[in-house]
């Protein structure tokens, strides 16, 4: 009997642990991946202009499209997608911000309120601040017509609300984009508990990754998908294209690999390297660099043949054996002409 009681004890005391790791564990992850992941010297590209897809049906929640980065091909389009998505919750979309010239990721997440995304226009209800598509009511999500492409045939819970569109395509927070701060009730909103970009986002994001055509060097700027139907389905009916890109496209003069970071500090010369890193500052202090190494070459040169000239001078029992030398050949010189 006694046994048994201690089993049973010792069982509860190890449930017990198992599910403060498992807490924990999902706490630390979702605060890493909120937070800032990748940062680059080059800014993003601006925000293609696209279509919504048509929503395949009642529950399905909109996260709009981005620019993620590759550290092989640089930037690329992850195309907006409709999702289920977590009962009662919203997305917070992931945005660019610049700072310290470098402009960092923050990841988007869910939860009970839309927080900040970096004041960035990502349209159809996310037009900088907050969230205009829809809103739950109970257990059911209810569309706004307005800003939402929706079939009133096969989705009735539905409304009609007008939102303020905003033209702005700049796909990054900061000096050169857009400057905007989070408000106190947004920042309130950021310390709620959260949950990280579901398994369908992060494959959504892999998908995209390997698909070449929406690398921003491929397309510059204007993928032809923009959007999908469902995560994933990058061909079908379900598919819309790019209509334009939302600013002319420059393209980078680093590298993707010259151009990663790793950290968010970095020099001054850095913040002009926005969608190309091509300023004009930029191409003199790379010139001053190149003189300053020639100059550095010449007087290396210039300090060897010196030490080379240093070198060759005889030393004073060398000049006196010369002389001796001279001497015994002008006495040979004598006698050849008295034996002759």
């Amino acid at each position: 009997m006694k046994r048994s009681v201690r089993r049973q004890a010792l069982g509860l005391v190890l449930g017990v642990l198992l599910l403060t790791v498992s807490v924990v564990s999902l706490s630390t992850t979702s605060s890493a991946q909120i937070g800032i992941g990748i940062s680059v010297r080059i800014g993003p590209p601006a925000l293609p202009v696209y279509a919504q897809p048509i929503c395949p049906g009642p529950g399905y929640l909109w996260t709009p499209g981005y620019w993620a980065w590759n550290d092989d091909g640089g930037y690329y389009w992850v195309p907006g997608t409709w999702m289920i998505g977590p009962v009662g919750m919203l997305w917070t979309p992931g945005y660019w911000d610049f700072a310290g010239g470098f402009y960092g990721w923050h990841a988007g997440y869910w939860g009970p309120h839309v927080g900040f995304y970096g004041g960035i226009n990502y349209g159809f209800g996310y037009g900088g601040v907050g969230f205009a598509g829809g809103e739950w009511r109970g257990g059911a999500f209810f569309y706004n017509r307005a800003v939402m492409n929706v079939n009133v045939t096969n989705i009735t819970n539905v409304y009609s609300r007008t939102v303020i569109v905003n033209n702005t395509h700049v796909a990054f927070n900061g000096p050169g984009g857009i400057e905007a701060r989070p408000t106190s009730q947004e920042e309130a909103y950021g310390r709620e508990s959260h949950t990280a970009a579901l398994s369908t986002q992060m494959e959504h994001e892999r998908a995209a990754s390997q698909n070449r055509a929406l690398f921003a060097s491929e397309n510059h700027g204007r993928p032809e998908v923009a959007a999908t139907a469902r995560p994933g389905d990058f061909s079908g009916r379900g598919v819309v294209r790019a209509s334009a890109a939302g600013e002319a496209y420059h393209e980078p003069k680093v590298s993707p690999q010259e151009a990663r970071g790793s950290s968010r500090g970095g020099s001054s010369r850095d913040e002009s390297a926005r969608n190309g890193g091509n300023s004009k500052s930029n191409s003199n202090e790379r010139a001053m660099a190149r003189q300053e190494n020639r100059d550095a070459g010449n007087r290396e040169q210039k300090t060897a043949r010196e030490n080379s000239n240093h070198n060759s001078k005889p030393s004073k029992q060398e000049k006196q054996a010369q002389k001796k030398a001279q001497k015994q050949a002008k006495a040979e010189q004598k006698r050849n002409p008295e034996e002759r």
